[in-house]
């Protein structure tokens, strides 16, 4: 097993472990102290910790190495926004884990109010298809090979509420950590653009891809589409590039949309239709 790949295994251990010694203190009433059992919690995030803290502390000399932003094509086309931008706070997702330290979170908004809204309390949940994000095609990026590809996940129903969202944060994303990257991921695809550059699509459409492992692709290919599956709060695109094609291992790259560049939390912009690709 790669050294890099250690990290990641140990603390899901370290978090199984933990449960355990709760349902067992629980059960068989345990005769040590309550605090022991979370011990293998303290020790997990401590880990997290550890994992994260080379990509925050790089030497100044190791900060200059970082290669420029990849020039790729949009995923998507027509009407969006951006969510989890790395044009606002590196990393984007509050973590370096799973390569996501450039990724993006994208929505559809074809008009305004097309997407349903933020609710504190009711509906507790919503169909997928109520968000035009739904099934929406996403697109090659570039020339590339497909690396990875798994689309056998269901789609479930949103957490775009309060209660939906503490549901998420407290048991469910828990639950996905444990079970490991490709929960937190969903229904997913890695495109291997070349020169150590690998593209991240994830949360996709249960039975939606288009292309299978082994293909090669052209820049414009539609791929699959927009889903709600792994560790998501309604249907959308998460993009991220990375140094390696399993996302466990790999550290993220910076990237920029052709046209568009790296839109900011919350800014509307209007990626085109990829033109067909010409007839061999």
């Amino acid at each position: 097993m790669p050294i890099r790949k250690l990290g990641p295994v140990a603390y899901r251990g370290l978090l199984i472990a933990f449960f355990a010694l709760v349902a067992a203190d629980v059960w068989l009433d345990l005769s040590h102290p309550w605090w022991w059992n979370f011990l293998p919690l303290v020790l997990a995030y401590a880990l997290l910790y550890s994992l994260n803290r080379p990509a925050r502390t790089a030497t100044r000399a190791e900060s200059t190495a970082v290669r420029a932003p990849v020039d790729v094509a949009p995923p998507v086309s027509g009407r969006w926004s951006a969510l989890n931008s790395p044009a606002n706070q590196i990393p984007s997702h509050g973590t370096h884990s799973y390569g996501q330290t450039y990724a993006i979170d994208t929505v559809a908004d074809p008009e305004p109010g097309a997407r349903p809204a933020f609710r504190a309390l009711w509906p507790i949940a919503r169909r997928n298809r109520d968000f035009p994000a739904f099934d929406a095609p996403l697109y090659a990026v570039a020339d590339a090979t497909v690396v990875r590809a798994s689309d056998t996940q269901r789609d479930h129903l949103s957490r775009n509420s309060a209660p939906g969202l503490v549901y998420l944060m407290l048991l469910e994303a828990s639950v996905r950590e444990v079970a490991g990257v490709r929960r937190i991921v969903g229904n997913h695809l890695v495109l291997d653009l070349g020169d150590g550059v690998y593209a991240l699509y994830a949360h996709l459409r249960q039975g939606s891809l288009a292309i299978r492992v082994g293909d090669r692709v052209r820049a414009g290919d539609v791929l699959a589409r927009c889903g709600n599956s792994g560790n998501s709060t309604e249907p959308h695109v998460h993009f991220q590039l990375m140094d390696g094609p399993d996302p466990d291992t790999a550290r993220g790259l910076p990237f920029t949309w052709r046209g568009i560049g790296v839109p900011r939390n919350g800014e509307v912009f209007e990626a085109p239709e990829p033109a067909p690709a010409p007839s061999a």
